[in-house]
């Protein structure tokens, strides 16, 4: 099982080369990119070989990749991302009740449509607020996988319980959906306070090595990314979270 690393979590490293070589230091295959890490992919993608990374995941706004579908796919192809994922969407953007969320799926498996017909995957990203009750007691994140039944979920998994919702649950609901995972920890209450409650994977409460043994034993998850949305330490993150995770493939 290689082990990716999303680009967002040293964004604030200001250095990419140095980023990429202690990446594959510590023992990284892969990484997870996003737009702010990426002025020019064929650059970038020069960079990952130089230090033997591979980039078969990327994250590429919504309105980015309506606004310019042909674009996104030359990114994707230049860098060899063979997965895309739809990331976020802005609080002012997101709709209130189940019809307005079936139809931003629509968006969703038009934006497939487009992706598959070019040979790269595509799929959401979730956050915690998929997992608020709407008015009518559902939750977003079912009417965007039931609306499009086409499009992969890449799993944030502590975002679905910060989002109050059961991990296992919706792992074993959704389990032939996932083609991807978010590897990340929530520090103990009261704890990593400056990072936004989030810990270095291992570190937190996140039962890891049982939500680990559940994803490869009934997911297609071929994609495993440890993020950190604010880590103190981007390198010390990067290195315990390799460290723990590799622990958990036996």
């Amino acid at each position: 099982m290689n082990l990716s690393y999303q680009l967002y979590s040293s964004r604030f490293v200001g250095d990419w080369e140095a980023v990429l070589a202690h990446l594959a230091k510590t023992g990284y295959a892969e990484v997870e990119g996003f737009m702010g890490a990426i002025d020019d992919p064929a650059e970038f993608r020069a960079s990952l070989d130089r230090h033997g990374l591979s980039m078969p995941s990327i994250h590429l706004g919504i309105e980015d990749l309506e606004a310019d579908i042909d674009g996104a796919i030359s990114t994707a192809k230049t860098l060899g991302v063979g997965h895309v994922f739809a990331p976020y969407l802005d609080a002012g953007d997101r709709p209130t009740d189940a019809a307005g969320w079936q139809a931003f799926a629509a968006r969703l498996a038009a934006v497939h449509g487009a992706l598959s017909a070019a040979g790269l995957g595509f799929g959401w990203h979730n956050h915690d607020f998929e997992f608020e009750s709407l008015p009518d007691g559902s939750v977003p994140m079912a009417h965007i996988l039931d609306a499009a039944p086409d499009i992969a979920w890449e799993a944030d998994v502590a975002w679905i319980v910060r989002g109050g919702a059961d991990p296992f649950e919706w792992i074993k609901r959704y389990a032939d959906r996932i083609a991807s995972v978010h590897v990340k920890d929530i520090a103990p209450a009261g704890e990593c306070e400056d990072e936004d409650g989030w810990a270095d994977v291992g570190q937190g409460t996140m039962p890891w090595d049982q939500l680990m043994t559940l994803i490869r034993a009934e997911t297609k998850a071929g994609i495993f990314v440890m993020e950190h949305d604010k880590p103190s330490d981007a390198y010390r993150f990067a290195e315990r979270s390799f460290a723990y995770v590799s622990g958990l493939e036996g």
